[in-house]
């Protein structure tokens, strides 16, 4: 008889209900911390904090640190852009006036549309802070400290961050998007006569 042809033991199905169970409560449990934004990037804080002192305590794992700052930063970038970039819609639009045939409105006046993301906030504090445990964890090996000259990868992320935020910057003022909003906008009631 072939092993794939004899029915799972029963030890090996029960492993796998406990393991549904646990991502069902897992996914439950995430899903509960949705609404409190404040108190998950609170909790993110505080691991990042830990992660720091572990660092500056340990004095290395510079590698470590550095990996996860380059992580962060190209997270902090997916959530600042847009998910449609408007340089790849300028470019398709520019196609599209060769061509023959009606094309949506591309003046100012045209209907709003809100910032969508490129990565969700609860997608970028979620894989930050996975990130940073994980870095944490990294830690506890002492084959991963691996001896660098500290500075210079300072002044490398500096100098790369910088550069990435000044090119972010000048993206979001040539097509002129806001990633972030502080809700809708008030109108105040002008008195009539």
């Amino acid at each position: 008889m072939d092993m794939e042809d004899t029915p799972p033991s029963n030890s090996v199905s029960n492993l796998m209900s406990y393991k549904l169970a646990y991502e069902r409560r897992y996914q439950a449990w995430l899903d509960s911390t949705t609404p409190f934004v404040t108190e998950r990037w609170g909790a993110f804080a505080g691991i990042l904090f830990i992660f720091i002192l572990r660092i500056i305590i340990a004095q290395g794992w510079y590698i470590v640190c550095y990996a996860l700052g380059i992580y962060l930063l190209n997270l902090f970038l997916a959530f600042l852009t847009p998910r449609f970039d408007p340089a790849l819609e300028e470019e398709m639009e520019m196609e599209n006036e060769t061509e023959e045939g009606p094309s949506l409105p591309t003046t100012s006046d045209e209907e709003f549309r809100p910032f969508v993301r490129r990565l969700p906030e609860f997608k970028f504090w979620y894989s930050a802070t996975k990130a940073t445990i994980f870095s944490l964890f990294c830690t506890i090996f002492k084959a991963l400290d691996l001896p660098v000259f500290w500075p210079i990868l300072l002044m490398y992320f500096i100098i790369l961050f910088v550069l990435t935020m000044k090119r972010q910057i000048q993206h979001m003022v040539r097509y002129r998007y806001l990633p972030f909003t502080t809700g809708k906008k008030q109108y105040t009631r002008t008195a009539s006569n």
